[in-house]
């Protein structure tokens, strides 16, 4: 990916689900036009999830997912197929793909049931319709009436002969998922607006460049022909007063929310990147909600603490460390941790009285609702490391004070 593209947070994720030897990986190079899988005779080539990011018109920029089959065997086939799942958790568009030589098996219908069951819709395509002597609309038929469904699309092709590959891209073309609309902070703000961010750039910063929160607010920002000053924690106090009036908003780090909250005055709109990601990821009242569940825990409780992303965590970490330490200090005891970091989200969460999750920049809306609505299934409250942060802090009501 060059440094001009879309993140992959923010790209629509197409999965190719199926079982081995389906023709997954043959499909998901016609589609993207490259040898970006694969592609072996042996079963179970697809040992791993393969992202691809590309632009398909006319959804725009994607990521193409190639998964291990559906139907894999043994200790690690039965890993592979828990990767499967937890791609589908972010998949916006699945493609269910169906070996037309060996007909609908009960793994495809697993499939079918598992795309429905998580509501995202998909297409259903009949793979190798050049080498097979079954009927593609008999197929077609004898799904929909194994599976109840009249309405799904269904589509032969032929990945090696490319026949209908151009119609399977339209086909996905129009299936552009719904989208929020929603901003990081360009609707809270008008042109011309100054906005102060408060980037510390301490150990845990990575070298040379900006962290992606930052990026995109300051894009974001910009977009709506406003103003963004950048300092760090120690020159925020110089910057406020060198300005000629007070900034529209303030965003900091939710690290050093408390220091801020000290320089800022009170009259000036305070929040963090974190507060704003909860908002701009759809869970932000979820997360508001979870503090509850913060105030109200014991000794003996348990904590998921969830990172979307996965780093070298440093010996101040925030997930680790921080929360833990200004957890106790709040509640005058300690409760334990659990971590979880990347794509892995436990399904079960039956032994947590509450999560405590990142802004979750580098996952998509759908990752993120999807595990909060995994936690809600199961009756636990999540919340967010910026809100709580503020909780700790004492400034919870002054950092959502510019949503009201």
């Amino acid at each position: 990916m060059s440094l001009n593209d879309t993140v992959r947070a923010d790209r629509i994720h197409i999965g190719f689900f199926g079982r081995r030897n389906a023709g997954k990986s043959s499909l998901v190079n016609a589609v993207t036009g490259q040898e970006m899988a694969i592609v072996s005779e042996v079963k179970g080539t697809t040992t791993d999830p393969v992202y691809k990011s590309m632009e398909l018109l006319p959804l725009g920029p994607v990521v193409i997912i190639d998964t291990p089959g559906y139907d894999d065997e043994g200790e690690l086939g039965s890993l592979r197929v828990l990767r499967t799942g937890q791609v589908m958790n972010k998949t916006d568009i699945g493609i269910l793909v169906i070996d037309m030589l060996s007909g609908i098996v009960q793994d495809d219908i697993e499939i079918y049931n598992k795309l429905k069951q998580k509501n995202i819709p998909f297409i259903v395509v009949l793979n190798k319709c050049d080498a097979s002597s079954t009927d593609a609309l008999e197929l077609t038929a004898s799904f929909r009436q194994m599976t109840g469904d009249n309405s799904c699309p269904c589509i032969a092709v032929s990945s090696s002969e490319k026949t209908n590959i151009y119609e399977l891209k339209e086909l996905i073309g129009s299936m552009k998922p719904e989208t929020s609309g929603r901003r990081l902070v360009a609707d809270l703000i008008s042109p011309k607006d100054m906005l102060v961010l408060v980037m510390p750039q301490d150990v845990a910063a990575p070298k040379g460049r900006l962290i992606l929160p930052q990026v995109q607010m300051i894009r974001d920002i910009l977009d709506e022909h406003a103003m963004a000053l950048c300092v760090q924690t120690d020159e925020l106090g110089s910057a406020l007063e060198a300005l000629k009036n007070n900034p529209g908003l303030v965003i900091t780090d939710s690290q050093v929310f408390k220091a801020c909250a000290e320089i800022v005055p009170e009259n000036v709109l305070l929040t963090s990147f974190s507060i704003l990601l909860a908002r701009y990821k759809g869970y932000l009242d979820s997360a508001l909600k979870g503090i509850e569940a913060i105030k109200s825990l014991k000794p003996s409780d348990k904590v998921l603490i969830a990172e979307g992303c996965t780093h070298h965590r440093q010996c101040n970490d925030i997930g680790t460390v921080k929360i833990p330490n200004w957890l106790k200090a709040k509640l005058g005891f300690e409760v334990s941790f659990d971590t979880c970091s990347g794509y892995e989200f436990p399904d079960d969460l039956g032994k947590y009285k509450a999560v405590i999750h990142c802004g979750g920049c580098m996952l998509n809306e759908r990752e993120i609702g999807y595990r909060i609505k995994c936690a809600a299934d199961q009756g636990v409250p999540v919340t967010n490391y910026g809100i709580l942060i503020a909780y700790i802090q004492g400034i919870l009501d002054r950092s959502i004070k510019i949503f009201q």
